[in-house]
């Protein structure tokens, strides 16, 4: 595990987007597993100016996004197709058979679960995994107590998870109860996973994953045992850890 320690959200931004540039330089037809919510906004958005200002060949990316509300159509303003369309892929003319995200909306959604692990895999797995981290832990959606051998699955939403949504609905009762997310195990099958962390609602969480045990409990601790991950977080994500533990992992060659 190698921790990137940042200035702020801006730094952290710019610091993920320029990886991504990197990695699809190198790779031309990578397969990156994408995120959604507040956290990787910047990313997208310092991403999409570099790729354009050097013409970035995008033409063979595959994405796979994490997750999505259950009962959502994807033209819902709060459908995470909808977000994923105004914050990366129209921006870049990504064509639609490149992208992917699970269907909340699917008649049955343990088929739908199902189809999209054995996508994934029918694509040769995701070579960069990009990951927020929720105040409870969860990455995706998998919520504390989620096995570590879990799939693509269902998922009852925490109210704290609910809660931390709400800002993105009219209403609290409007945001979903259940998601369709990528599990544990899918997560961790990732070549490599980089995990963004900003701001000081963070930190709890942040000192949970280095200092605390590797537990279902707090389903982002599994991330200590992946042979490769990059953790990008600002002074704030970083506040509650002791310089001694994140210094074990300080990096700055990681690009």
């Amino acid at each position: 595990m190698e921790i990137v320690r940042v200035t702020n959200y801006k730094e952290m931004s710019e610091y993920a987007a320029e990886l991504l540039f990197r990695k699809v330089q190198a790779q031309p037809n990578v397969v990156l597993g994408l995120a959604t919510g507040g956290t990787p906004e910047g990313t997208y958005e310092a991403f999409i100016e570099k790729a354009k200002q050097n013409d970035l060949d995008l033409s063979q990316i595959t994405t796979f996004n994490l997750d999505e509300y259950e009962g959502l159509t994807p033209d819902h303003p709060n459908s995470y197709h909808a977000y994923m369309k105004e914050h990366l892929f129209h921006r870049l003319d990504l064509k639609a058979e490149q992208t992917h995200l699970p269907k909340g909306n699917a008649a049955d959604l343990e088929a739908e679960a199902n189809r999209y692990e054995q996508l994934i895999d029918e694509h040769g797995g995701i070579d960069l995994q990009l990951l927020g981290i929720g105040e409870n832990g969860h990455i995706g959606f998998n919520e504390p107590g989620t096995p570590h051998h879990s799939r693509t699955h269902i998922v009852e939403l925490k109210e704290s998870t609910r809660e931390a949504n709400a800002r993105y609905f009219e209403d609290k009762n409007e945001v979903p109860k259940r998601a369709i997310t990528m599990g544990i195990a899918s997560i961790m099958d990732s070549r490599r996973i980089v995990l963004l962390a900003s701001g000081e609602r963070k930190k709890q969480a942040m000192k949970n994953l280095l200092e605390g045990d590797v537990e279902e409990a707090f389903p982002a601790s599994i991330l200590r045992s992946h042979p490769y991950v990059t953790i990008i977080a600002d002074e704030e994500a970083l506040s509650a850890v002791s310089e001694n533990e994140w210094k074990k992992h300080d990096s700055l060659n990681v690009l």
